[in-house]
């Protein structure tokens, strides 16, 4: 006798796969955009492959899956616990979640910096009542502006300083005045923003995430330190390698909880996006401004980046001049705006996870970017 139990599982957990994808707007946004684009102009499939951008996806499979045990074993929930007894108002826990995503996107790179602190901020957010979701809104806002002033701070920058030739001091020099507005900008806005109420601890029962597990947070910490390392070294397949390694042997109850979906998303919008910007009908559009002009350049580099991204029109404009740095200023003040300017933006509001986060982003963003653009161009034109 077949266990007709056991049957019924396969297409109960194949419903809930469909459901899932049905529920990944961005998913099937970008899956059109690549499968339109591929039927109007169809390239080979080594291009596909190029456009894939396998090493960035093999990075950020490591640094989730890591980031996900960290937050499973517990102890993002303890670090939560003591920052919140030890900040006296909700204005202060603000500036200090600001600042701290700021300084380690300076080292650590946009996208690792974010996998730290959101999570912790989600921790928060289940000890005290917080605005979790505009927390997490300013955390992504200060991964784009501290990242900018460090040529490893985030993909276009790193792609920009290998281009330039200029030592490291000598790039961050050149960055110093776009950042310094940016920070300024985002710091005041974060004390209007956000309320000096103390904070209150509420008492209550901890989710299941909060139990420590120490084998599990104790590998998971020293995993990301090695893949921090490995992604530093270009080695974002033996991070990957590793990491997927050890959960499956050691930790297989955490990969089942890794969000998946946000990886495909990523794919899908990488080939898309690759293709957009290689299209003959955008590089015919691109022969049409004068891209030797300070301003068009500057102007340009932020519009393109709320189409495609600031990493692919930092590859797009990157063949029409030869003012890189111009051309750093430029994508990276596009990295605000619309969540699409840049991959940080979508991954901090995919971590915090709430419904209409996209728009309370927006809401956000688009009027820093207005108010920034002027801003960072003035700084420009007479601090450097």
């Amino acid at each position: 006798m077949p266990n007709f139990e056991r049957l019924a599982v396969v297409p109960h957990g194949i419903s809930q796969l469909f459901a899932a994808i049905v529920r990944e707007r961005l998913l099937w946004m970008f899956g059109l955009l690549a499968i339109g684009l591929a039927l109007l102009d169809p390239r080979p499939w080594a291009q596909y492959r190029r456009w894939l951008e396998l090493p960035t996806l093999l990075g950020l499979v490591a640094l989730i899956v890591t980031i996900e045990g960290i937050r499973v074993s517990g102890y993002v929930q303890r670090v939560a616990n003591a920052v919140i007894h030890r900040t006296h108002s909700v204005r202060a826990l603000a500036l200090w979640l600001v600042l701290a995503a700021a300084l380690l996107s300076m080292v650590l790179t946009n996208d690792v910096s974010l996998f730290l602190v959101v999570p912790l901020t989600v921790a928060l957010g289940h000890e005290s009542p917080l605005p979790v979701r505009r927390l997490v809104i300013f955390e992504a806002l200060a991964v784009n502006a501290g990242s900018t002033l460090s040529p490893i701070g985030n993909p276009q920058n790193l792609l920009l300083w290998r281009q330039s030739g200029l030592s490291i001091p000598a790039f961050m020099r050149q960055m110093m005045p776009t950042v310094l507005v940016m920070l300024s900008l985002l710091l005041v806005l974060t004390c209007f923003m956000f309320a000096s109420r103390p904070l209150h601890v509420e008492a209550g029962p901890r989710d299941e995430g909060a139990r420590p597990w120490p084998a599990l947070g104790i590998v998971s910490a020293g995993l990301l330190l090695g893949v921090v390392g490995l992604l530093q070294l270009q080695s974002a397949g033996v991070a990957c390698a590793m990491v997927l390694l050890v959960f499956a042997l050691c930790f297989r109850s955490v990969l089942i909880r890794v969000d998946w979906m946000l990886l495909a998303t990523f794919a899908v919008m990488f080939v898309g996006l690759g293709h957009l910007a290689q299209w003959s009908f955008v590089h015919t559009l691109a022969q049409v401004p004068d891209w030797h002009q300070p301003l068009v350049l500057y102007l340009g580099g932020i519009v393109l980046s709320q189409l495609v991204s600031n990493v692919p029109a930092t590859v797009f404009l990157s063949h029409y001049t030869a003012n890189t740095m111009a051309l750093a200023v430029a994508v990276n003040v596009g990295g605000f705006g619309l969540g699409i300017g840049s991959l940080a933006n979508l991954i901090a509001l995919r971590l915090e996870g709430s419904p209409g986060g996209l728009a309370a982003f927006h809401r956000i963003s688009v009027p820093f970017l207005l108010a920034c653009a002027p801003l960072v161009w003035i700084a420009q034109r007479w601090l450097t």
